[in-house]
C-alpha cells in the first residue's frame, strides 16, 4: 500500500508533530508533504526529521515564510499543488485550514487526522492576542471570514476524519458537519525502570508560552505562594512572563526529551491551565511518570485527568489566588502514583498506532 503523509507546516515541534512522527513510524517509507519547513524552529528536535523525505510547496520560496505565515494566511488555500494520484492512501495531520485542503482523485483515500478546526477561525483562544491591535483586528475579521468559507469547503474533501479527542469531535461536527472517529494522540510512556520517579519540591509547566496556555496564571500563583516552579517552552509571551515572575520561577526554554524526562520524574506535580485545550498531551506525559496534574477543567483535559484520582481539576476560569492556596498545601502523597501510571497507559503510542492502522485498513 502506497501511503503519503501531509502536515500543515513544520516550523516547531509540539503535540501535532509528535503525531506526525508516530504516523511516520507506522509508514516509515511514506514521504511528508508540507507547505513549508523551517528546521531551526524545531530546536533540539530537528535531527528527528533528518532521514525523512520531505516535500514542500511553492510557499517555501517566500522569504521568512516561517514568520509571515500568519499575516499571509490568505494565501494558504493556494499552497497545495501536489499530485497524490500515485498513492493509495493520503493521511493529513492538521490543526489549521492547510492540509485537509489537498486534492485527491480516483481511488486515493484521504484520511484527515484533525487536531482541531483552526482555533483562530472559530473563536477559540490562540497563542497570540491578535485583537490587541486595531489594524490586525480589522484584517483578521476580513480574512478570517473568507477563510472560514474556504475551511468548510476543504473539510468536505477528506473521505474520513479522525479526531484527537471528544472535544475536537464535537467541533468537527459543529463547524464542518462531518462525523469523525476519536483516536487519542500518542504519548511516549517511560519504560519500566527507565527513570526513577523521585518526589521533588518543584512544580512543572510544559508547553508553548502562549496566551491560550494561561502560563501567566501559574507563574503568578507560584510567585505568590513562593513555591519553586520550572517552566519549559518558548513563545510570544516569554518576555511578559519573565517580567511578572519572582526568583522562585525558572524558565528553561526548549529542552531535549532526555531533560524533559528528568524534569517530569523529579517534579512534585504538573500544572496545565490551558483554555479550551484540544486534548493536551502534557497532562498524560506527566501521569505516565506517576505525577498528579493540577489542571483547568477545560477542553480535552477533562478526558484524560480524573479529578481527585489522577489530579485536581480547577473550575473555570482558574484564579491566581485559588491556585496559590493549592500550591501552598498540595500533598502529592494523597495520590496513588501506580494508579496514575496505569491510567496513562491508555494513551500510549502503541495504542495509537494500532487504532490508526486498524482504521486505515478497514477503510481502504
Amino acid at each position: 500500500m502506497r501511503v503519503a503523509l501531509v502536515h500543515d507546516f513544520l516550523v516547531e515541534y509540539g503535540g501535532a508533530e509528535r503525531v506526525l512522527e508516530a504516523l511516520h513510524e507506522i509508514w516509515p517509507k511514506a514521504p511528508i508533504y508540507t507547505s513549508f519547513l523551517y528546521r531551526d524552529g524545531l530546536g533540539p528536535h530537528k535531527n528527528r526529521l533528518a532521514s525523512w523525505k520531505i516535500k514542500t510547496s511553492w510557499a517555501q520560496s517566500i522569504p521568512f515564510i516561517h514568520r509571515l505565515y500568519s499575516p499571509l494566511r490568505f494565501l494558504a488555500p493556494f499552497f497545495w499543488n501536489f499530485d497524490f494520484s500515485k498513492y493509495d492512501v493520503v493521511i493529513s495531520s492538521t490543526n489549521m485550514y492547510f492540509a485537509k485542503n489537498i486534492k485527491t482523485t480516483g481511488k486515493t483515500v484521504h484520511v484527515c487526522y484533525c487536531h482541531t478546526p483552526a482555533r483562530s477561525l472559530y473563536g477559540f483562544p490562540t497563542r497570540m492576542n491578535w485583537k490587541k491591535n486595531l489594524f490586525t483586528r480589522i484584517y483578521g475579521y476580513v480574512v478570517n471570514h473568507f477563510l472560514r468559507i474556504v475551511d468548510f469547503q476543504a473539510a468536505q474533501k477528506p473521505d474520513h476524519f479522525l479526531a484527537n479527542s471528544k472535544e475536537v469531535q464535537a467541533r468537527i461536527q459543529k463547524f464542518y458537519r462531518r462525523d469523525s472517529t476519536v483516536v487519542y494522540p500518542p504519548v511516549d510512556l517511560p519504560k519500566s525502570g527507565e527513570v526513577e520517579a523521585r518526589g521533588g519540591d518543584y512544580y512543572l509547566m510544559v508547553g508553548k508560552l502562549a496566551v491560550a496556555k494561561r502560563v501567566d496564571v501559574g507563574v503568578k500563583a507560584a510567585s505568590k505562594a513562593k513555591v519553586p516552579l520550572k517552566v519549559v517552552g518558548k513563545g510570544l509571551e516569554e518576555g511578559y512572563l519573565r517580567s511578572i515572575a519572582k526568583s522562585n520561577v525558572e524558565f528553561l526554554g526548549e529542552v531535549s526529551d532526555a531533560d524533559l524526562t528528568r524534569l517530569y520524574a523529579g517534579c512534585k506535580a504538573v500544572l496545565f491551565l490551558a483554555q479550551d485545550e484540544d486534548f493536551g498531551i502534557v497532562p498524560v506525559e506527566a501521569m505516565a511518570y506517576g505525577k498528579p496534574v493540577i489542571g483547568a477543567a477545560s477542553g480535552g483535559v477533562v478526558e484524560s485527568v480524573v479529578n481527585g484520582k489522577t489530579g485536581i481539576l480547577l473550575k473555570e476560569p482558574p484564579s491566581v489566588d485559588g491556585l496559590a492556596k493549592i500550591l501552598e498545601s498540595f500533598n502529592p502523597k494523597k495520590f496513588d502514583s501506580s494508579k496514575i501510571k496505569k491510567h496513562a497507559q491508555g494513551f500510549s503510542k502503541a495504542r495509537f498506532k494500532k487504532e490508526v492502522k486498524s482504521f486505515v485498513g478497514k477503510h481502504t
